[in-house]
C-alpha cells in the first residue's frame, strides 16, 4: 500500500483573503456607519492569530505509511501505530470544519490538530483502504 501525505502552510491564499476582508468591513464600519473605532479594535484582534498563521507560514501535516500515522503541526508532533488504533472519529462542527479523533484501543482519545487533517473524503477513504474504522459524525455540540 504507498503512503499517502498531506501538507499545509499557514500562509494561503484564504487566510490572505479572509484577513483582507474582515480587515476591510471593520474599516468600512468605522467610516461609512460611523461604528466606534475602539469597538472596531478590539473585533480586529479576533483576526490576528490568522495575521500570525500568515506571516509565520507554519507547515502542519499528516502522514499515513505502512507503520501508521504520523502528524505534526509546529512543534506538535506525534505518531500512531495502525494496532493501536481502535478507530477514527471525524467530526464536522458547526463552522463546517473537520476535527479529527483517533481513539486508540485502550480507549484513550488523541484529538489531531485541527489544520492536519486532510480533506475528509479523502482522508476517510484513505483511512477505509487500511482496515481502519472510521466514524463520521455531523454537527455534534458536544464530543
Amino acid at each position: 500500500m504507498k503512503p499517502y501525505s498531506f501538507e499545509t502552510t499557514g500562509r494561503n491564499r484564504a487566510t490572505l483573503i479572509t484577513l483582507i476582508l474582515a480587515w476591510g468591513a471593520l474599516i468600512l464600519a468605522v467610516t461609512q456607519l460611523e461604528a466606534a473605532p475602539w469597538l472596531m479594535g478590539v473585533l480586529g484582534l479576533f483576526t490576528l492569530p490568522a495575521l500570525y498563521d500568515l506571516i509565520s507560514a507554519r507547515r502542519s501535516g499528516l502522514r499515513l505509511g505502512s507503520d501508521g500515522l504520523s502528524f505534526f503541526s509546529g512543534r506538535r508532533k506525534g505518531t500512531i501505530t495502525w494496532d493501536q488504533i481502535s478507530h477514527v472519529r471525524l467530526d464536522t462542527r458547526l463552522d463546517l470544519s473537520i476535527r479529527t479523533t483517533v481513539v486508540l484501543i485502550t480507549g484513550r482519545k488523541i484529538r489531531l490538530p485541527l489544520e492536519t487533517t486532510p480533506p475528509a473524503d479523502l482522508f476517510e477513504a484513505e483511512l477505509t483502504e487500511r482496515g481502519i474504522k472510521v466514524e463520521r459524525h455531523h454537527f455534534s455540540l458536544m464530543g
